[in-house]
C-alpha cells in the first residue's frame, strides 16, 4: 500500500477541484448532525463527474475510503469517515436544466433543495420531498438517504421522485441506472434472480421503510427500478454526480388545518383517518416540544396535527381544510391561511429538530448523567400508520423503564416519528444504557411491522440492528448486493454492510471531562463551555443561502458560502479544540481564530439557531484566551478601547481639530493603517458637544410626577451619535416622564439616582469620577478583563439608581443587548449585574410600559431600513413594531445583518464581507423604498453603514418620533 503521505500531491496532480488536508478542512467535516465522528485524511471539492472518477481512481489505488458528503446534515452518521470526503457543495451544485412540460429537472448532487424549489415555482412546479432542512440539504444527499419530509403523505420519498440517476462506481464505470435494470452493474441482474422469493417476502409493506437496500425495486413487477433501488444507499454503492427527478404540480393555494388533542396519543390516532381527505401533510407535535413563547400561536390543546390542503384557489383549500377541521374529533382547531402565519406555524415544526436538543426542566446534562441534553440515534423509526398509537405508548413505556426522556413529533400520516433522546452519551454507564435502549427499541419497532429508518437513513446509528429487522439471510444478501457495486469496500465502509457498532465513534467521547476554566458564566450550561460548544448538533440552519423576514444567521456564511465561516463550522472547529487531537494548539489555535474572525458578532444564532448556539460570546471567550499575554491586533486596541479614546477627546475638547485632520487624506491613510482600520472605511466625525454636555446645559431638572427613567449614555449616542439623545429625551418627556442621566460619580457622593451633574464640596473630596459602560468594543474584541472592570465600575456607578425601581432607557441596540445578557454572563458571580440586566429597557419598550396611553405624534409615511440585528436576537422588537404602527409608519422592516457590526467592518480585511452583507438585504431595501418613505436603523454601525455604502441618512425612531412632534 502506498503511503498516505503521498495522497494529496496524488489528488492535487488528478483533480481540478480544490484538495484540502489542512487541520481545518478536516475539521469541519468530522461530524454531520449524528452521535458520531471520524477525523478523514482530507477533502475534495471534485468539480464534475472526471474529478469523482479521478479522485475514486487515486483513493482505490491508495486503499483510501472515499465518503460522498452533501450539507452534512445527515442524523445517522453517514456523510462521516477516514479517508477522502467528496464535498458536492463548492462546484458541483448547479441546476442543469428544467423542463416544465415534461416536469423534469436535471440537477447536481450539490444543488440545495431551495434552490430547485425556486426554479421550479415560477412553472407552478415543485420538489415533492421537502425535509425540515430544506435550505441546505442537498440533492445527493436527499437520494443517498431517500429523504421525505411533510409532504410524503402526498408525494411521496425522494425514490419516488427519481428517474435516472448518473453514477461513477468505485472501478471508474459510468452507469445510468433506470427502470427496466438500466444501469445495472455487472452481476446484480443474476443476484437478484436468484433471491426473487426473498425479495418479494422480506420486506415490510409501510411507506416509510427506508432501511437497509432497496432491493425490492428490482423485482419486475415494481418495474426493475435501479434508480429506485439506489435511493437510499448512503453513499456505499456508487458516486452521484447528475439525476434527473420529476417536479409536481404546485397547489396554487394552501391553507392549514392546526388540529389540537388532548394528547399525543389522540393525535396519533386520529392521524391515519385524515388520509382519505387527500391531505398534503399530516404532521404531529406534542406540547412539551413547543416553546412557550410559540405555544400562544397554537389552538389549545395538549398536541397538534398540522394538516396542509391545497386547492386552486384560496377559497378551495380553506374549504377543504375546513371540512378535515369538522370532521376531526378535536379539542381545538384553527384554520390558517394567511402565508405569514402558516410560515410561523411551520418554523415551530422545523425547528424541533434542534428544539428537540434542550428539552424543558434544566440545562445541560452533568457528568453524573442528569439535565436535558438530547441526542439522536432514534430520530426516525416507522411503523405503519394504523399502529402508531399503540407503538407510541409502548415507546414512552420503554423510555419510562431506561429512565430516559424523549419527545416524539413527526410525520405521523406517515407512521413516522422523530425523537431526541437525553442519553448519557458522556460515560460508560450512561453508552451501555444507549446500546441496551436502542436493542430493545429496535425490536419494538420491528414487533409493530416497522422500520428501524423512516427518513434519515441507517448509517451507524441502526445499521448494527438490521439483523433484527430483516434477519441474517437478508442482511447477508445487502453485502453480496454492496459487493457487486463496490468489490474493493471503497465507498462509506462501516455503514449498511459490515457496519461499526453503533456506540463506537461517538463524538463527545474526545471532549474533556472537567469544565473548561473560562470568563463568561455560560448559565444555560451550568458554566460547562464544553456543553455550550456540545449545543451544536449540525442541523445547519446556519448555512442557508438566503433568509426571509426578520432572520440574521449567519450573515458571513451567506458571503462567503464557506462552511468554516457558519455557525456550525465554528462550533466543530472549537468541538475540535477543546478535543486536541485534530486541533492541537488549543486556546493558540490559529484555524479557530481564522474561523471566527469573519463572525460579526451578531447574536444572530442566539435566536435563529433551534438551540441558541452564542457565537458572538464564543468568539469573545476565545479571543480573550487566544491574546493572553499578547500583542493583539491593532483594531483591538484602536476601536475596543474606543469609549478610552473618545473620552479623552471630550476632555480635552479636541473633537474639531481631530474631525479637520480626519480629513485630510494622507493623514487618514496614516491613522487608518495605524489603527487596523480597511482603507475603504471613512472614519466617523465626532460631536463637537457630546450629549451629556448637552444635558448639563439644558440646565432642566426631573422634577414632576411622571414616572423618572434613567437615559443611558452610551458611548455612540455620548459621542458620535448626540442628535439621537436629544431627540429621546424631547419625545420621553413629551411622553410625561422624568428623564434623568446615570451618576457620574461613585457612592459616597450623596447618593442621587442620576442628573449626570451631581456635585458637592464633599462628593469632590469623597469619591471618583467616572462614567457608566456596558463594555461592548471591550466585548466585541475578547478583552473580557478590561470589559469586566468596565462593567464593575458602572455597578458602582449605578448603585443608587439599583436602589430604586428606576428603569435604564438604552438607545442603542447593542449595549442594550450587551448590558441585558453579556453583562449578567459575564459578572455571573455579581448579582447587582442580573439586577442592572432586569432594568434595562429598550427607548419603544419604555414608553409601552410606563405611558401606555401616550399617543406617539403621527408620521403616516411608510418606513424601510433594517431591525438591528441584536435587536432582533436578544431585545425583540415587538415593542418597536408596535410604536411605529402607532406613529403611522407602514411597512416592515428588513431582517439580516447590515455588515457594520461595530467593529467588524471598519477592521482591515473585512470589507467585502462587510459591503456583501449589506447587499443581502439592507441596501435593497432602501433602494426599493416607496418615495417618501422614512429610513430608520437603530443602531450607529446600521446608520453609518446607510451613510458610507448608500448614501442614505438612517434615523433612529427617537429622532423620527420628535422630529414629528416639532411638525405638530
Amino acid at each position: 500500500m502506498t503511503d498516505h503521505r503521498e495522497l494529496p500531491a496524488a489528488l492535487r496532480a488528478a483533480v481540478r477541484g480544490e484538495v484540502d488536508f489542512g487541520t481545518a478542512a478536516r475539521a469541519l467535516t468530522t461530524m454531520d448532525a449524528s452521535n458520531y465522528r471520524r477525523v478523514p485524511l482530507g477533502v475534495v471539492a471534485p468539480r464534475d463527474a472526471d474529478d469523482v472518477a479521478a479522485v475514486l481512481s487515486v483513493c482505490r489505488s491508495h486503499g483510501v475510503p472515499v465518503v460522498p458528503r452533501g450539507g452534512g446534515t445527515s442524523i445517522a452518521g453517514q456523510a462521516t469517515g477516514t479517508g477522502v470526503v467528496l464535498d458536492f457543495t463548492r462546484h458541483m451544485n448547479r441546476l442543469l436544466s428544467l423542463d416544465p412540460q415534461a416536469r423534469t429537472a436535471v440537477v447536481q448532487p450539490g444543488l440545495v433543495l431551495d434552490r430547485l424549489q425556486e426554479a421550479a415555482a415560477p412553472h407552478g412546479l415543485r420538489f415533492g420531498p421537502d425535509p425540515s432542512t430544506h435550505s441546505r440539504c442537498t440533492l445527493g444527499g436527499m437520494i443517498g438517504n431517500n429523504s421525505c419530509g411533510s409532504h410524503s403523505v402526498a408525494w411521496g420519498t425522494t425514490a419516488d421522485s427519481v428517474r435516472e440517476l448518473s453514477v461513477v462506481t468505485p472501478r471508474g464505470d459510468r452507469l445510468g441506472p433506470a427502470r427496466g435494470w438500466a444501469g445495472a452493474p455487472a452481476g446484480l441482474r443474476e443476484l437478484v434472480d436468484g433471491e426473487l422469493a426473498r425479495l418479494r417476502t422480506g420486506f415490510p409493506d409501510l411507506p416509510r421503510r427506508i432501511s437497509g437496500y432497496a432491493l425490492d425495486a428490482l423485482l419486475p413487477e415494481n418495474g426493475a427500478d435501479v434508480a429506485r433501488s439506489f435511493c437510499g444507499s448512503e453513499g456505499t454503492l456508487g458516486v452521484l454526480t447528475e439525476a434527473v427527478v420529476d417536479l409536481v404540480r404546485a397547489p396554487r393555494a394552501r391553507a392549514l388545518a392546526v388540529l389540537a388533542y388532548a394528547d399525543e396519543g389522540g393525535a396519533a390516532e386520529a392521524a391515519p383517518g385524515l388520509l382519505a381527505h387527500g391531505p398534503l401533510t399530516v404532521e404531529g407535535m406534542a406540547a412539551d416540544l413547543v416553546p412557550a413563547s410559540d405555544a400562544r400561536d397554537l389552538p389549545r390543546g395538549g398536541a397538534w396535527l398540522f394538516v396542509e390542503t391545497g386547492g386552486d384557489t384560496g377559497a378551495e383549500a380553506r374549504a377543504r381544510a375546513e371540512t378535515i377541521a369538522r370532521a376531526a374529533d378535536v379539542v381545538d382547531s384553527a384554520v390558517v391561511t394567511d402565508p405569514a402565519r402558516q410560515r410561523t406555524l411551520w418554523r415551530i415544526r422545523e425547528d424541533a429538530s434542534g428544539t428537540a436538543t434542550r428539552m424543558p426542566g434544566g440545562t445541560s446534562r452533568t457528568k453524573s448523567g442528569g439535565g436535558t441534553e438530547a441526542w439522536p440515534g432514534w430520530e426516525d423509526c416507522a411503523v405503519p400508520p394504523a399502529r402508531l398509537g399503540a407503538y407510541l405508548r409502548e415507546f414512552r413505556g420503554l423510555l419510562a423503564e431506561h429512565g430516559l426522556r424523549g419527545t416524539p413529533y413527526g410525520h405521523f400520516g406517515d407512521g413516522c416519528i422523530h425523537v431526541r433522546i437525553d442519553f448519557d452519551l458522556l460515560t460508560g454507564p450512561g453508552v451501555a444504557r444507549f446500546r441496551r435502549f436502542s436493542q430493545e427499541l429496535a425490536d419494538l419497532v420491528v414487533s409493530h411491522g416497522g422500520s428501524l429508518s423512516g427518513e434519515h437513513g441507517d448509517g451507524q446509528a441502526r445499521a448494527e440492528l438490521l439483523p433484527r429487522m430483516y434477519g441474517p439471510e437478508t442482511v447477508a444478501l445487502f453485502e453480496r448486493v454492496k459487493a457487486v457495486w463496490d468489490p474493493d469496500d471503497l465507498l462509506n465502509p462501516g455503514m449498511l454492510v459490515r457496519p461499526a457498532p453503533l456506540d463506537a465513534n461517538l463524538r463527545f467521547a474526545v471532549l474533556p471531562r472537567e469544565p473548561v476554566d473560562v470568563a463568561f458564566g455560560y448559565p444555560a450550561d451550568d458554566g460547562d463551555f464544553s456543553a455550550a460548544v456540545r449545543r451544536c448538533v449540525g442541523v445547519a440552519k446556519c448555512r442557508t443561502t438566503s433568509v426571509s423576514g426578520p432572520e440574521v444567521m449567519c450573515p458571513s456564511f451567506r458571503a462567503t458560502g464557506e462552511e468554516q465561516h457558519s455557525t456550525r463550522g465554528r462550533a466543530r472547529l472549537l468541538h475540535e479544540m477543546l478535543a486536541g487531537e485534530l486541533v492541537t494548539d488549543g486556546w493558540r489555535s490559529t484555524e479557530v481564530r481564522d474561523a471566527l474572525d469573519l463572525c460579526l458578532s451578531c447574536k444572530g444564532c442566539r435566536s435563529d439557531c433551534p438551540v441558541e448556539v452564542d457565537m458572538a460570546t464564543y468568539k469573545a471567550e476565545f479571543l480573550h484566551h487566544h491574546y493572553a499575554g499578547r500583542r493583539r491586533p491593532a483594531a483591538h486596541y484602536a476601536m475596543g478601547w474606543l469609549p478610552v479614546w473618545l473620552n479623552l477627546a471630550a476632555r480635552t475638547r479636541t473633537a474639531g481639530p481631530l474631525n479637520a485632520l480626519a480629513s485630510v487624506g494622507p493623514l487618514a491613510r496614516a491613522a487608518k493603517r495605524l489603527g487596523g482600520i480597511a482603507r475603504e472605511r471613512e472614519i466617523p466625525s465626532l460631536a463637537t458637544e457630546p450629549f451629556s454636555r448637552w444635558w448639563r446645559r439644558r440646565r432642566t431638572s426631573a422634577e414632576g410626577g411622571g414616572p423618572l427613567v434613567v437615559l443611558w449614555p452610551d458611548t455612540f449616542t455620548e459621542h458620535l451619535s448626540p442628535s439621537v439623545g436629544r431627540a429621546a429625551v424631547r419625545v420621553l418627556e413629551a411622553a410625561g416622564m422624568r428623564v434623568v442621566l446615570p451618576p457620574t460619580l461613585r457612592p459616597g457622593s450623596g447618593g442621587r439616582v442620576g442628573d449626570a451633574r451631581s456635585r458637592s464640596p464633599l462628593s469632590l473630596l469623597t469619591a471618583r469620577r467616572g462614567r457608566v459602560c456596558c463594555g461592548l468594543t471591550y466585548l466585541s474584541t475578547g478583552q473580557l478583563d478590561r470589559a469586566r472592570a468596565a462593567l464593575s465600575r458602572t455597578l458602582e456607578l449605578l448603585e443608587p439608581v439599583l436602589a430604586t425601581d428606576a428603569p435604564l432607557v438604552v438607545l442603542e441596540p447593542s449595549c442594550a443587548a450587551a448590558l441585558r445578557t453579556d453583562a449578567p454572563e459575564l459578572l455571573h458571580d455579581d448579582p447587582r449585574a442580573a439586577q442592572l440586566a432586569s432594568r434595562v429597557l429598550t427607548f419603544a419598550e419604555a414608553l409601552e410600559r410606563y405611558v401606555p396611553d401616550w399617543t406617539p405624534p403621527a408620521v403616516n409615511r411608510p418606513v424601510t431600513g433594517q431591525t438591528h440585528c441584536h435587536q432582533h436576537a436578544v431585545l425583540g422588537d415587538g415593542p418597536d413594531r408596535r410604536l411605529r404602527q402607532a406613529a403611522g409608519l407602514t411597512g416592515e422592516l428588513a431582517g439580516g445583518c447590515c455588515g457594520l457590526a461595530g467593529n467588524f467592518g471598519f477592521e482591515d480585511g473585512h470589507y467585502d464581507v462587510s459591503r456583501a452583507c449589506a447587499e443581502e438585504q439592507l441596501l435593497p431595501s432602501v433602494r426599493e423604498a416607496p418615495e417618501g418613505a422614512v429610513v430608520q436603523a437603530d443602531g450607529f454601525s446600521c446608520r453609518t453603514q446607510l451613510e458610507q455604502l448608500g448614501g442614505v441618512r438612517g434615523r433612529h425612531l427617537a429622532e423620527i418620533l420628535a422630529e414629528a412632534l416639532e411638525e405638530t
